[in-house]
């Protein structure tokens, strides 16, 4: 098993629609490795859990495995893939491309994390 897909000790797991998060709070942030198998896309997996047409979350982090593609609600799209750095604000479906799970190390403020990290609370075509 390669490392990056690993069993972590000392880790919070959770699934979410089919995404295996591990998070590890670290003074007033958290640090989560969020595994996304292939396949996997939010308007498919996480949608129907809750009553929102987009992801209302923010993304940053480090990409360290894979490719996730997306869009927005006002139809900007963007790509990442490993490694590189993301950022993803709220208002936008994502999806994993290519036959291996994308994973993500991710920081996070909770509900905090947009006015924390000074980002905006939605994307803004062209901003």
């Amino acid at each position: 098993m390669h490392p990056l897909l690993a069993p972590m000790t000392g880790t919070e797991r959770r699934d979410v629609g089919g995404a295996q998060v591990d998070v590890v709070r670290t003074g007033s942030a958290r640090v989560r490795r969020i595994i996304y198998p292939a396949g996997f896309r939010w308007s498919h997996h996480v949608k129907p859990l809750g009553n929102a047409d987009a992801c209302v979350h923010a993304h940053v982090g480090f990409l360290a495995q894979g490719r996730i593609q997306g869009t927005y609600t006002d139809g900007c799209t963007f790509e990442y893939t490993a490694p590189q750095v993301m950022v993803i604000e709220p208002g936008h479906d994502a999806w994993v491309v290519g036959d291996e799970p994308a994973v993500l190390i991710e920081f996070d403020f909770e509900r905090d994390t947009i006015a924390t990290l000074g980002l905006r609370g939605r994307h803004e075509h062209g901003a």
